[in-house]
């Protein structure tokens, strides 16, 4: 593998006509990380896993002897966003904040809250990804991380004992087409086994939901029609009938479903480049995870993230050149080596060191090259309005209902649907 300066070489040869590797200089209150003899201890909170290891943050220090940084991560997004927005104005937040591409409706409502990402970075993200963390004013408030680009993962091992195909380009034409040519391989793999297939009806559901254009509100006008929907309702009773044999039921974040990524509990599961990193980081001595360059009905993405720099902080001009160079081309390609976590930048998705990436973990797979390629096969930029974290979070419940036995179907469903008309 490339070390990080050999890579920081041929990136800045990539885009030397473009100032997307140096530091920029930011306005806003407190000091700057560039320069002074002052201490500064800057504070980023984040959850799940950024790719932000010790080594990578080392680096930024060594690079600033005046700046020290502490890293704190949530337990899971949920505790992130519910002490976001209790603190979000006040005080008790990081200097730096990540949030979840699903909060942004609600985000965006305090954006004044939010110190600014300069003008000069604006150009840095893929399109989609800035004009969803801009407000009508035109001040874009979160620098983008990552993109979340699906495949399938799955367990080679486990494969071969049902007389599956391990290859991975032979997984990929085995699981090529829409979510019922899924179920049919998670029939026989289970007819052969009498194990689960998939993780959990949730994560399933996800993948699927991901694909429909506005599932839970109406564009134009803000108006929830969840539980109108037809779609929403499809894919709610074609996730549940398969769960009923091919799920571990394992909600996932559960200890039983970290356990399950090393134990041989399920077979397959939706995996954004982001996941990669959490499946090799909890279970690091299992040989047979790999990765297919196929997902069902086509594409999808799952996720993403930005960091953001509350307004009010102690230090917020260092924040952000921080924020800064997180978020820079070359930053993202070694936090994506670091845990799987696909960049959103332009100049870093034509990087040699991204197309060329393989993991080693998951057998060698080019990882680079193919989520790429899943990236630019996503065709659908799913609407989330004001209500959406919410509506989706009111069925992940309603889905975990069914799978561990509380309620039936038909009921959970009309739980759901009483919750989210409390909503209007």
């Amino acid at each position: 593998m490339k070390t990080r300066a050999l890579r920081r070489v041929a990136l800045v040869a990539a885009v030397a006509s473009t100032s997307a590797l140096v530091l920029a200089g930011c306005s806003g209150a407190g000091g700057s990380a560039s320069g002074g003899d002052g201490e500064v201890t800057l504070t980023v909170a984040t959850f799940n896993d950024f790719g932000y290891t010790d080594a990578l943050l080392q680096e930024y220090m060594d690079a600033h002897p005046n700046v020290k940084i502490v890293h704190n991560k949530a337990a899971t997004s949920n505790e992130a966003r519910e002490n976001y927005f209790q603190k979000l104005g006040k005080t008790g937040l990081a200097d730096i904040e990540a949030i979840e591409v699903d909060w942004l409706p609600e985000v965006m409502e305090y954006a004044d809250l939010l110190a600014p990402v300069p003008d000069d970075l604006k150009s840095r993200w893929l399109d989609y990804k800035v004009e969803a963390a801009t407000s009508p004013e035109g001040k874009l408030v979160g620098y983008g991380t990552d993109i979340g680009p699906e495949g399938v993962c799955y367990r080679s091992d486990l494969f071969a004992a049902a007389g599956l195909p391990t290859d991975r380009a032979e997984v990929a034409t085995m699981l090529q087409g829409d979510w019922s040519t899924y179920f049919a391989a998670g029939d026989t793999y289970v007819a052969a086994t009498g194990k689960a297939f998939f993780d959990s009806a949730g994560g399933t559901y996800q993948g699927a939901i991901n694909q429909v254009e506005a599932a839970y509100e109406n564009p134009d006008n803000g108006e929830i029609t969840a539980t109108s929907n037809p779609d929403v309702k499809k894919i709610y009773d074609q996730v549940l009938k398969a769960s009923a044999t091919q799920s571990a039921h394992l909600g996932q974040w559960s200890d039983d479903w970290f356990a399950g990524l090393s134990n041989g509990a399920f077979a397959t599961m939706l995996c954004p480049g982001w996941m990669l990193g959490v499946i090799e980081g909890n279970a690091p001595e299992v040989k047979g995870w790999d990765i297919a360059n196929v997902f069902p009905g086509g594409a999808g993405n799952w996720g993403g993230s930005y960091l953001t720099v509350p307004g009010n902080g102690k230090n917020v001009e260092a924040a952000q050149e921080l924020a800064d160079w997180l978020t820079d081309p070359e930053t993202q390609v070694t936090a994506f080596e670091n845990a799987g976590t696909f960049p959103s930048q332009t100049d870093a998705l034509k990087a040699d060191a991204l197309l060329s990436n393989t993991n080693a973990y998951f057998n060698n797979a080019p990882v680079g090259e193919m989520l790429s390629e899943r990236a630019q096969a996503v065709k659908v930029s799913p609407y989330k309005g004001t209500f959406y974290f919410q509506i989706n979070d009111a069925m992940q419940k309603a889905l975990t209902r069914v799978e561990d036995g509380t309620q039936d179907a038909a009921t959970s469903w009309k739980q759901w649907a009483t919750e989210v008309d409390a909503l209007s």
